[in-house]
C-alpha cells in the first residue's frame, strides 16, 4: 500500500458525517453518502479500497456487493480490477434462479439471494460492504455464498462500529479488514 495510506484514510475519516439519533433515539449513524457526494473524496475513498484489496486479496476473482451501500464500492472495484462484480439482494430483487439464506436478525428474520449462474464452485471472491455494526448481513452472506460453492477469501468494509463486537460474528477463517475504525 502507498506510504501514506493511513494519512488519506484519516482524511477519509474527515468527510464523513454523523448523525445522532438516526434512525431512532441511541444511535449515532455515520453517513457515508456525505463522503461520497464529493468528487475528490469519492476518488480518494474508491483508491484506498482498490489498495486495500489488491494488497490483501490480489488474486480474487469476483468482488460481492450487499444491498445496498455495498453496490456501490462493488463495482468501481470490480472495473477497476477487471473482475466480475456480484450483488447479493435481499428476497425477491434478482430475476432468475436464485440461490437464497435466510438468517435472523434482532427482531425477526430477513433472506439474501444471489443469481445461481453468477457463482461457481471455487469462486474466489470478496465481499464488500459500507458498514461492519453487528456483523449480521456480511456473516448471512459469507454462509450463502459458501453453500454455493464459492471461496470467501475475505471481507471489506469501509467503516466498522468496533464496540458491536461484528467481527466476532463472522467466520473466524474469513479474514475481515476496514478502512475506518468508530469506537
Amino acid at each position: 500500500m502507498e506510504p501514506d495510506f493511513d494519512k488519506k484514510v484519516a482524511e477519509l475519516k474527515s468527510k464523513i458525517k454523523s448523525f445522532p439519533d438516526f434512525p431512532k433515539p441511541g444511535i449515532l449513524f455515520w453517513d457515508i453518502f456525505s463522503a461520497v457526494s464529493d468528487g475528490p473524496t469519492c476518488k480518494l475513498l474508491q483508491s484506498l479500497l482498490i489498495q486495500m484489496v489488491k494488497h490483501n486479496f490480489p488474486d480474487i476473482e469476483a468482488v460481492i456487493g450487499l444491498e445496498a451501500r455495498g453496490f456501490l464500492f462493488s463495482f468501481s472495484l470490480a472495473a477497476e480490477l477487471g473482475i466480475g462484480c456480484l450483488p447479493v439482494r435481499k428476497k425477491g430483487k434478482l430475476p432468475g434462479e436464485v440461490e437464497a439464506y435466510k438468517y435472523d436478525l434482532e427482531y425477526g428474520s430477513d433472506v439474501l439471494e444471489i443469481q445461481k449462474n453468477t457463482v461457481h464452485a471455487g469462486l474466489k471472491c470478496v465481499i464488500v460492504d459500507d458498514l461492519i455494526a453487528t456483523g449480521g448481513s456480511i456473516t448471512a452472506a459469507v454462509n450463502l455464498l459458501r453453500r454455493c460453492g464459492a471461496n470467501i477469501v475475505g471481507c471489506v468494509a469501509v467503516m466498522e462500529i468496533v464496540k458491536l463486537n461484528g467481527r466476532k460474528n463472522i467466520p473466524e477463517d474469513v479474514p475481515v479488514y476496514s478502512l475506518i475504525k468508530y469506537d
